[in-house]
């Protein structure tokens, strides 16, 4: 059978094209019909984001027909095998045709409830991020989650789920073959499986899990065909040598470390796909002119010892000793925790970089936010990574009875904390960059029937701009201060956190930019809210980060956190060209 390709989806007649699409959007050719006027597509991506745009500027009763040619899952028209050749065969690829009774009776009440409140089908790509098909009972538990959105997240969801379909369609009828994706969500998948917890992926600096997730990188950095040591602090460093020995360094890279509870993918892509990169341009022999050091930064997220960047900031030079003598909740220090892994504390100074020796650094990540997912981009070009003041509020008033103080003459200290969480959203609301976040708010000994007389709050305050976070800081702890004298609270403050903005590289972002737009796809910049190593790496050298998209709503630091095989081979073709195209002439 011959095998259709780009260039036949682009030379041929627009009849012939809309007909070989016609399996791609269910019983919606008006999509292909709408994209043919766009030809030709210089990429698979390119025809990717067309068809997708075609949908996006279609009408809302046009985006809901699409929705409803699709059939239910494990529905009537799948029992009486009236269903498409591409849905019979998806459907089947996740066992929905092998369902249980107990299992079909659960997916007949699901289709039930969510057409009743939603009035179209419920739509998952049962194919699921890899395009090998998800389990029964994950299709299930996703059902019941989604059954909790409002009508308009869900279809826009819906929709996504509608384009990943038709993805993973076309990726079928081209015939095409992953060259990074599939390894690097399978080895993000072997490394959630090396966890602290027994249940989901929880990964601390220095503990079992930590470092046998190590040893595993460590392991496949040499198979890819690295020079590789884990050093002093953990990092796992492996080199891609030049040709040329005094050839300076690109590093690229993120932590292995994760958040208790969190996601297969935060920090770990940034590891996975440079290994990949490097496996595939190793075996083809190709020599880049600098040495690429591939680096699993041991600690970024400050779980065990309260103390973030550890990695990095050991390569920068900046790393605080005395953070050695911190203890964690079962009284063991840092040092000894060092020192029970086979480290040598007093070796970690010797890891500091020169920056004269470094090209930059170049951070890959999954984004940890829906910016990308809502546009519809598998890639963006990160701007800067938001500086970031982290305070810990302590309020003091009077508990009293509940049924006898009067409302005026009343000390509460958890309703001083609800007015304070109203003055931070007020103060950062509609000013760009600027956010503000109570993320902890606690009420010790409260009591339905007492005052609270006190409360502790967190403060956090991000933006891209440190003058315009330093100010919004300044006036919402002067706020602080007036509201607490009015109702005659105290007020203690400590400082957690203070980070200054981290600005990319205006020349590695325009690099980051034109191999997106080498790949046909549009260059998109954003900002990054969430702290990263970059930020500690800026310190010595130029930096540019690469953000992928994040599905699930944008949901990161969570099990829910995830993302396909086909954006990370996006992302590994837009490295893989942003790689090819830097040199080492720069300062020489």
């Amino acid at each position: 059978m011959n095998t259709t390709t780009l260039p036949d989806l682009n030379s041929c007649p627009p009849a012939a094209f809309i007909d070989a699409l016609r399996g791609i959007y269910e019983h919606s050719p008006w999509i292909a019909e709408r994209a043919a006027a766009h030809r030709p597509f210089p990429s698979l991506a390119a025809l990717k984001q067309a068809l997708q745009a075609v949908v996006a500027h279609a009408s809302h009763d046009e985006q809901l027909a699409l929705l409803r040619a699709h059939p239910e899952l494990a529905g009537k028209a799948a029992i009486a095998g009236q269903l498409t050749a591409e849905s019979t065969g998806e459907q089947a690829a996740s066992g929905l045709d092998r369902c249980s009774p107990e299992e079909y009776a659960r997916l007949q009440e699901l289709n039930a409830q969510y057409g009743e409140k939603f009035g179209f089908p419920f739509i998952l790509a049962v194919k699921g991020p890899t395009g090998r098909g998800l389990s029964r009972a994950a299709i299930i538990a996703t059902f019941a989650r989604r059954l909790e959105n409002g009508i308009e997240d869900e279809m826009q969801e819906c929709l996504r789920q509608v384009h990943r379909i038709a993805e993973i369609r076309l990726n079928a009828l081209l015939a095409v073959q992953l060259r990074f994706g599939p390894q690097v969500m399978d080895r993000a998948e072997a490394l959630g499986a090396i966890s602290d917890a027994d249940e989901g992926l929880t990964c601390a600096y220095m503990t079992p899990a930590h470092q046998r997730t190590a040893i595993q990188l460590a392991e496949w950095m040499r198979a890819a065909g690295m020079d590789t040591h884990i050093d002093a602090v953990g990092n796992v460093v492996g080199r891609y040598a030049a040709a040329q020995a005094d050839a300076r360094v690109l590093m690229t890279g993120s932590h292995y470390d994760t958040v208790r509870n969190g996601g297969k993918y935060d920090g770990r892509l940034g590891i996975l796909l440079p290994i990949a990169l490097v496996q595939y341009l190793n075996e083809r022999g190709e020599r880049l002119p600098f040495h690429l050091e591939v680096v699993g930064f041991a600690e970024e997220e400050g779980v065990r010892y309260r103390g973030t960047f550890l990695g990095s900031s050991a390569i920068t030079g900046h790393f605080d000793a005395a953070l050695l003598e911190q203890r964690d909740a079962d009284g063991v220090s840092m040092r000894d925790a060092l020192t029970a892994a086979g480290h040598d504390p007093s070796a970690i100074s010797a890891i500091a970089r020169s920056p004269d020796s470094l090209l930059g650094f170049v951070e890959l990540h999954i984004e940890q936010g829906p910016v990308l997912l809502q546009r519809g981009l598998p890639v963006g070009v990160v701007t800067a990574i938001a500086g970031s003041s982290r305070y810990l509020v302590e309020l003091g008033g009077v508990a009293s009875h509940a049924g006898t103080t009067p409302m005026d003459m009343r000390r509460d200290a958890a309703a001083a904390a609800a007015e304070i969480v109203l003055l931070v959203e007020q103060r950062c609301s509609g000013r760009g960059s600027l956010v503000g976040t109570v993320g902890q708010l606690e009420v010790p000994s409260g009591s339905v029937n007492v005052i609270p007389g006190q409360c502790r709050l967190s403060l956090d305050i991000r933006a891209a701009s440190d003058e315009e976070r330093l100010a919004a800081v300044d006036d919402i702890l002067a706020g602080i201060s007036a509201i607490c004298a009015r109702r005659g609270i105290g007020e203690k403050l400590w400082k957690l956190v203070e980070a200054d903005a981290a600005p990319c590289s205006p020349r590695l972002m325009d690099m980051l930019g034109a191999a997106i737009e080498d790949s046909g796809l549009p260059r998109f910049d954003l900002l990054s809210g969430a702290g990263h190593d970059a930020m500690e790496m800026a310190k010595i050298t130029e930096v540019a980060m690469l953000f992928t998209r994040c599905g699930n709503g944008g949901i990161s630091h969570n099990p829910l956190e995830t993302m396909t095989a086909d954006d990370a081979e996006v992302a590994g073709e837009v490295l893989l060209g942003f790689l090819r195209h830097l040199d080492d002439s720069r300062g020489k």
